[in-house]
C-alpha cells in the first residue's frame, strides 16, 4: 500500500487530480514524488506536500486535514482510496470504478457525474453530491455513495441511475431536476425534495415537506425496497421493508414538468423504529 501524508496545508486549493489509482500503481516512488500538482498559477511537486511511504499499487491511504486538496480520485477506475481525515471538493468526481472511503468529512461536489465504484464517507459532506455540473445534461450514471452523516444543497442533481445514502437531514432541493436512480434520505430534508424530478425515486425514513406539485398516489412496501434492504445491510444500514414495521406513503411527481418520479415517506407503525 502506497501511503500519502499531508506535511503542510496549501494556501489555496491544490488540484491533485493525478492522485489516484489508476496513475500511481504505474510508477516508481521517484516518479510519485516528482508528480506535478497545481497550486494556483504554478505547478508544484508532489513530495512538497507529502510524505511518501509504502510501495506503489491499486491501494492508496491518504492522511491529513485535506480539506484544501481537491480533485482527488477523479476519474478513477479501479482500486482504493482510504482517506484519514477530512477531503477537498471534487472527491471521485467522474469515478468510473473502485472505492473511496473517507474517516471525515468531504466537500462540494462528491461524486459528480459518476459512472460506477462506491463512496463511504464516514462524516458530512457539502452540496451536489452525485450531481451533474453546470451546463451537463446528467449527473451519476450509476455508483453508490453512503453518506453518514448530513449533505448539503442539491444532492444528487440531475441523476439518472446510482444510489445516494445520506443519514442525517439533508438541505433543499434533495434530487433537483432527477431522472432516475435512488437517494435515501434516513433523516428527512429541508423544503423541495424533488423540485423538477422527471423519473427516480426519493425515499425518506422522516416526514419531509412536500412541493403542492406532487400527488398522493398509495400506500404500501415496494417489493425493490426488499432487494434494497439487502444490499443496505452489508453496509450495516437498515431499511424498513416489511409490513409489520410500518407502510410508505406514495407520492407522484413533478407534475411541473410534467414529471413520473415518486416520493415514498415512511410511515411506522406504533413502536417501530428505524436504527
Amino acid at each position: 500500500m502506497l501511503q500519502l501524508t499531508l506535511k503542510q496545508n496549501p494556501p489555496v486549493p491544490l488540484e491533485a487530480e493525478l492522485i489516484s489509482p489508476d496513475t500511481l500503481a504505474r510508477m516508481s516512488l521517484d516518479e510519485i514524488r516528482a508528480l506535478p500538482l497545481q497550486l494556483g498559477k504554478h505547478r508544484r511537486r508532489l513530495d512538497e506536500f507529502f510524505d511518501i511511504s509504502g510501495a506503489p499499487g491499486l491501494e492508496l491511504k491518504l492522511i491529513g486535514d485535506l480539506s484544501r486538496v481537491k480533485w482527488l480520485g477523479r476519474g478513477m477506475s479501479q482500486g482504493r482510496i482510504e482517506i484519514v481525515g477530512n477531503a477537498g471538493m471534487h472527491l471521485g468526481a467522474r469515478m468510473k470504478g473502485g472505492e473511496i472511503e473517507v474517516h471525515g468529512n468531504t466537500g462540494d461536489w462528491l461524486g459528480a457525474e459518476m459512472s460506477q465504484g462506491t463512496i463511504r464517507v464516514r462524516g458530512d459532506a457539502g452540496g451536489q453530491v452525485g450531481a451533474a455540473y453546470r451546463g451537463s445534461v446528467s449527473g451519476m450514471k450509476n455508483g453508490t455513495i453512503i453518506i453518514d452523516g448530513t449533505a448539503g444543497l442539491e444532492i444528487g442533481m440531475r441523476m439518472r441511475r446510482g444510489l445516494i445514502v445520506v443519514g442525517k437531514r439533508v438541505k433543499d432541493f434533495a434530487g433537483l431536476q432527477m431522472k432516475g436512480g435512488t437517494i435515501l434520505l434516513r433523516a428527512g430534508s429541508e423544503i423541495r425534495a424533488g423540485a423538477w424530478m422527471v423519473r427516480g425515486t426519493i425515499i425518506s425514513l422522516a416526514p419531509l415537506p412536500l412541493l403542492p406539485t406532487f400527488a398522493t398516489s398509495c400506500s404500501h412496501n415496494p417489493l425493490f425496497l426488499r432487494l434494497l434492504a439487502r444490499q443496505l445491510a452489508d453496509w450495516d444500514i437498515a431499511l424498513p421493508a416489511l409490513d409489520d414495521q410500518g407502510t410508505y406513503d406514495c407520492y407522484s411527481g413533478d407534475s411541473s414538468v410534467p414529471g413520473k418520479g415518486e416520493l415514498l415517506i415512511w410511515r411506522p407503525r406504533n413502536g417501530s423504529t428505524v436504527q
